[in-house]
């Protein structure tokens, strides 16, 4: 095995932390930041650095934010009576991306999974909870993944959130577009025909 400088080898062994990153990976980001500027390389240093200085949660609704409470939950344009929970942050971009969602969000920052030891009081959910209990809230779509983890928490959130009086839903799952109905599995066959509507 090849031998690197101690700088070299302590940074590879950081990358190598970071998702789908492994050795080979790690080690050619490693060398593409040697052959960078040191300006480029002290932007990334002072951008990391930033990210972990500046951005905090927001106290309404947990998204990652640098201003709090975050743009969805302080914006005069969303209606504030209609909440999406999701399970991740990254899970809001794909909401944003239809343009046809102007609620707000809440985010649960993972999902149960008793495997896992991830149960509901290590989520998000205390806050949601104190959230609709204000009155002001009408309805609460479940956005969480189509997963087994997914369905479990989706399906105890609205236990919980019935108790309140609230209107919840979740939201429709089946085929993605431009696939083929052949290689779908029994799971997304079933969603899809229960999702079903009028033509």
């Amino acid at each position: 095995m090849s031998r690197f400088a101690e700088p070299m080898t302590r940074l590879i062994d950081e990358l190598k932390k970071l998702p789908g990153i492994g050795n080979k990976s790690a080690q050619r980001l490693a060398f593409h930041i040697l052959r960078s500027s040191a300006d480029d390389a002290a932007a990334l240093a002072s951008a990391v650095q930033d990210l972990k200085a500046k951005l905090q949660l927001c106290t309404i609704c947990n998204n990652i934010t640098d201003v709090d409470p975050c743009v969805y939950c302080s914006s005069p344009t969303r209606n504030q009576k209609l909440v999406c929970v999701v399970e991740e942050p990254t899970n809001i971009a794909s909401v944003e991306k239809t343009r046809h969602f102007n609620g707000v969000y809440h985010v649960l920052h993972g999902s149960i999974s008793p495997l896992h030891g991830v149960g509901p009081e290590q989520l998000r959910i205390g806050n949601l909870l104190s959230r609709v209990s204000g009155g002001e809230i009408e309805e609460v779509i479940l956005a969480t993944n189509p997963t087994v983890e997914g369905e479990a928490t989706a399906t105890y959130l609205a236990q919980q959130l019935k108790r309140q009086g609230l209107r919840v839903t979740r939201i429709a799952m089946g085929f993605p577009v431009g696939s083929d109905i052949e290689y779908t599995d029994e799971v997304t066959m079933l969603k899809a025909m229960e999702g079903r509507r009028e033509m």
